[in-house]
């Protein structure tokens, strides 16, 4: 059963999304916010696999409540607006999905599984624009050798499968643990690498086992000897 926090401050809104998820068998509606100060709390309190959060909110509005949620859960932002600093300001503080609200119920409910089942889903009114920020952007510096190195071994096998697109259901199954426990592994690997997404995250692993800094397991490997070009992480 998926667990989904609603965060919306129209009362209408907020009983429409509650009608539509509550159709699906497989969702449940644990919670319901009307400002992001109140998403925030009944996050931390309830523990959700998904919150669906709206950008403009009293009190908090949705983007600044998303940067405080991601991590210990996915947020699916929904909004009438897709204005570019929105859309890049959703992304940058960790959700995992950015939707409007013209969607339709079915294509609601499919984007509250994607998203629970770890993968991101974005609007095809806004990929484009997306992709052409984002190829414009300049490199950012990646995490370096050292907090790479503080990843326990577990969590490097994680990494690894993150890299390799698998869902938080997929890694559990390869790894032989429960999906709760792959989620607890993935907040943490976000935390000591300093990264905002599993996105950001699966980047990262793609990088290093490109540029040979991890072994199949997942394991970092030691530098290559000075001159041979490949001790830095941020490279390539």
């Amino acid at each position: 059963m998926i667990e989904v926090l609603v965060a919306d401050d129209q009362a209408a809104v907020r009983a429409g999304l509650v009608l539509i998820l509550g159709a699906a068998l497989d969702v449940r509606v644990v919670g319901e916010a009307a400002d992001g100060e109140r998403a925030v709390e009944l996050a931390r309190e309830l523990r959700p696999d998904v919150v669906l959060m709206d950008v403009r909110m009293p009190r908090l509005d949705g983007i600044s409540a998303t940067r405080q949620i991601a991590g210990f859960a996915d947020v699916l932002v929904l909004t009438t607006f897709d204005l570019d600093e929105y859309v890049f300001g959703a992304l940058r503080a960790g959700a995992a999905g950015f939707l409007l609200k013209d969607v339709d119920a079915d294509r609601l409910v499919e984007a509250v599984r994607t998203v629970a089942a770890g993968d991101g889903i974005i609007a095809p009114q806004v990929t484009r624009r997306l992709i052409g920020a984002f190829a414009a952007r300049p490199e950012p510096p990646a995490p370096g050798p050292a907090a790479v190195a503080e990843l326990t071994p577990r969590e490097r096998e994680v990494l690894a499968c993150l890299g390799e697109g698998l869902s938080n259901g997929e890694i559990a199954r390869r790894l032989s643990m429960a999906e709760t426990t792959t989620k607890t592994h993935v907040s943490r690997i976000l935390g000591k690498l300093g990264l905002r997404s599993r996105v950001q995250a699966a980047i990262l692993a793609q990088e290093l086992a490109a540029s040979g800094l991890t072994d199949p397991s997942g394991a970092t490997a030691a530098p290559d000897a000075p001159g041979s070009g490949s001790g830095d992480l941020s490279a390539g």
